[in-house]
């Protein structure tokens, strides 16, 4: 060991480590784990197209696919009928002899690859949910999926080929790079129930006068994307991992009934035939509002929803450069709207909600102010909402969903009726899950409907980021938050849990979908913020990864890159320990030991070594002779006493003292001060239990009522992954430390972080034994119920 300066660190026992693929590589002494390994031989190679840096490349290419869409909606068979000119354009440097089309709402037919895969129930059990055979029964009551009328180009007929969730189109020619090809598709679909069918989309039917509402999504064949690092991505579609798709400008026109509202993807062009003039100055008026304005208010949906109609309207919407395209429609529609002014470019958003009278009180409290402050919070932490409109509708399909500028959310309040009263009310849950699902779904718009991220493999490159960009909103939302992703903690049953996989899984494989890749990697980059990069570097490198990839399809590398491109932090040790494994944390203070330097001076060491021994030498048996006055021989003939009892081994001679000042005199001068250097030093041994190398923080309890916090980097553990010793030199003495004592890095075992150790206080619930089932007594009592109830009937009935 060597100090330099104050500060050393020891290494202790056999060098242990793991790399990528948790293999233990053979050493020709010992076994040596690198946790610190880099990640570049994992990694695609960089190219033209992406840079070692994370960039994009000088030769970066994606397709583009433009739509020009209509589409009916039959409330009355609940059906969809629409036609579609695609816009195909190839950017790419290949040449493609086909195209594929993604036909997501054939996941609901009987024979696809997602029914037939679908695990619900246990045999074991013997149990299954209500939920999962209403599913099934529906998938097999009705013709779902899409229904192709025609494809072709032209006049010309093209031939295609359904695979399931994938329409192959086989084109005349090939498709030369930098041309593009034109066709157009009819089709037809039945509407999923939302609920019950476990959509992404559908209807929800409320009972009073019978009116639905509507959120159309995956609802048209949309081109699957062809990517530089995939070719093709055309994994079907089983209903975990969501959508690869491509950017493109969309012109649709919605024809519904004609007392719908409807909220959509796109700017409305044509607001004076389907708004009223009334409806058309309340918009203008949110537009600079500092509060949410009504654009239909409640008692106009009340009565809009009274009556339906025969007739019809069409709404006319234009998007720019979005890769989707969604839309609500109902008649039972209450709007609000408000202007967000972006704290950039000062462009003004309008953040927007539609909800029915079901959803007040709660609806039209907080969902257009969870937009605002979305846009608010996200476009400083990631990049500026590019687009004019951001709406939250109260869909139907109870949770959450995302699509550009439109999502569908699902809690609402509790509604009782008593005596012909009605009473309205929300629970916690309710108001937090609202706030929450709306910050997320959102921030979805950012992550992945801006920066293109390949949800159907990575899920937590769009999950996880926007999770961890929802925590950084709810903490600007109010102090203690109760958000579900933020604090480390919340992560640490699944990470200890042995049903789990690596965060870096194919979306349809993980197990654990929430945990894995919403609340691991949220957990992830709190971490890297807080702790390891602190706030400046990651904000920086976070919003530069956002910035680069704008409209643009990052993959995991080029995230991973960046990261570290722009902060100079060397991260491949954190992206191979908490996204390529499964090992969790779990770091223990093992023990402390308390030293001083040697001053070498006999007279002092001596006394120093003369009253440790009185103390090691302390035994029971001495001590009871002791207290029974047990008489010594030496006592009845002290003559035995000598010069070794006057003088114990520990007494300083002057062949000592001669010996110390020969050798204080060959010293130099600073070697002399570090001799007569009086701090304390304290050994703290560090043990690695859980796997993941982590940065250490550490409290420090001094005897005179202070505190120090100690941090020290992850690369503390890179030539030993198991045990290292830290060493601190102190002028006061240590009573006690904590290790993370912030909860900040997510150990899963805080009983092992303090030295000494401490009690761990618990709480005992006290129980009765149930009593066993009397099944007499539950006959005899329903007996005397069911005569009681006669008898009040009978009385009943002689009144009358």
């Amino acid at each position: 060991m060597r100090i330099f300066g104050l500060i050393a660190t020891v290494c202790t026992g056999t060098f242990l480590a793991m790399p990528l693929a948790a293999e233990v590589v053979e050493q020709t002494k010992g076994k040596f784990v690198d946790k610190f390994g880099q990640l570049e031989e994992h990694l695609p190679t960089p190219n033209v197209y992406r840079t070692g840096s994370g960039a994009p490349g000088h030769k970066y290419w994606q397709q583009q696919v433009d739509y020009k869409i209509k589409v009916q909606l039959d409330e009355k068979t609940r059906k969809i009928h629409a036609t579609e000119a695609v816009s195909y354009t190839n950017n790419s440097p290949d040449t493609l002899p086909y195209l594929w089309v993604q036909m997501h709402q054939n996941r609901f037919s009987k024979h696809s690859d997602a029914v037939a895969t679908i695990e619900r129930g246990s045999k074991a059990s013997k149990k299954m949910r209500y939920g999962a055979l209403r599913f099934l029964s529906q998938t097999k009551s009705k013709d779902w999926g899409f229904h192709v009328k025609y494809l072709r180009s032209g006049s010309t007929d093209l031939k295609y080929t359904v695979n399931d969730t994938m329409l192959r189109i086989d084109l005349p020619k090939p498709l030369k790079p930098g041309a593009t090809v034109k066709f157009d598709i009819g089709w037809w679909f039945n509407i999923p129930e939302g609920k019950a069918m476990g959509a992404r989309g559908g209807f929800e039917n409320y009972k009073r006068h019978g009116n639905d509402i509507y959120f159309i999504a995956q609802w048209f064949p949309r081109l699957a994307a062809y990517t530089d690092l995939k070719g093709w991505e055309n994994k079907q579609f089983l209903g975990s991992g969501e959508f690869t798709l491509e950017f493109g400008d969309y012109d649709v026109e919605i024809t519904v009934p004609a007392d719908h509202i409807i909220g959509s993807t796109g700017e409305l062009q044509n607001p004076r035939d389907v708004l009223t003039k009334t409806q058309q100055a309340r918009f203008e008026k949110a537009k600079t509002s500092d509060r949410p304005v009504f654009i239909v208010t409640r008692e106009e949906a009340l009565e809009n929803e009274k009556e339906g109609t025969d007739k019809t309207k069409t709404w006319h919407f234009k998007a720019k450069n979005v890769r989707d395209f969604a839309f609500a429609s109902s008649r039972k529609f209450v709007w609000d709207a408000i202007g967000v002014k972006l704290p950039d470019s000062g462009r003004t958003v309008m953040a927007m909600s539609l909800y029915p009278d079901e959803g007040m009180p709660l609806w039209d409290k907080y969902s257009t102010h969870a937009i605002a402050h979305t846009l608010d919070t996200y476009s400083r932490y990631s990049i500026e909402y590019p687009y004019p409109v951001a709406w939250s509708v109260l869909g139907p399909i109870g949770g959450g969903m995302e699509y550009p500028m439109i999502t569908s959310n699902g809690p609402r309040p509790v509604i009782t009726k008593k005596d012909g009263k009605e009473t309205r009310s929300y629970t916690r849950r309710a108001k937090y899950g609202l706030i929450s699902v709306v910050i997320h779904e959102v921030g979805h718009i950012y992550f992945p409907m801006v920066i293109n991220t390949d949800e159907r493999n990575w899920s937590w490159m769009d999950e996880g980021l926007n999770s961890f960009l929802q925590t950084m909103a709810e903490r600007e939302w109010e102090e203690y938050y109760p958000t579900r992703y933020g604090h480390p903690r919340t992560v640490i049953p699944y990470m200890t849990s042995p049903n789990q996989v690596p965060i870096m899984t194919q979306s349809d494989s993980i197990i654990g979908f929430g945990p894995n890749a919403y609340t691991k990697p949220a957990v992830a980059l709190n971490i890297l913020r807080e702790t390891i990069m602190g706030r400046e570097l990651f904000d920086f490198a976070f919003k530069e990864y956002a910035r680069r990839w704008k409209f643009k399809r990052p993959y995991p590398a080029d995230f991973f890159r960046t990261m570290e491109d722009a902060s100079a932090k060397d991260l491949d040790w954190f992206w191979r320990g908490w996204f390529y494994t499964t090992d969790h944390v779990d770091i223990a203070i093992s023990g402390m030991t308390h030293a001083r330097i040697s001053t070498k001076n006999p007279d002092v060491e001596n006394d120093i070594k003369r009253a440790k021994e009185l103390e090691d030498r302390i035994y029971i048996g001495e001590t009871r002779n002791q207290q029974l006055g047990m008489k010594l021989r030496t006592d009845k003939f002290p003559e035995l006493l000598d010069f070794y009892n006057e003088n114990d081994k520990f007494t300083v001679t002057e062949k000592e003292k001669s010996a110390y000042k020969a050798k204080i005199k060959g010293l130099k001068g600073w070697e002399k001060e570090l001799l007569a250097f009086g701090h304390e030093l304290y050994f703290i041994e560090l043990k690695n239990i859980g796997g993941l190398v982590m940065p250490v923080t550490l409290d420090i309890e001094f005897a005179d009522g202070s505190n120090e916090e100690v941090r020290i980097p992850a690369e503390i553990w890179r030539r030993n992954a198991h045990t290292v010793t830290k060493l601190l030199v102190r002028e006061k003495k240590i009573l006690k430390v904590t290790l993370d004592p912030y909860h900040e890095i997510a150990d899963a075992d805080t009983s092992n972080n303090v030295w000494p150790t401490e009690f761990q206080e618990s709480r005992v619930e006290l129980f009765k034994r149930k009593a066993s089932r009397n099944m007499m007594k539950e006959v005899m009592d329903g007996k005397a119920k069911a005569a009681e109830e006669a008898k009040e009937a009978e009385k009943g009935a002689d009144k009358g």
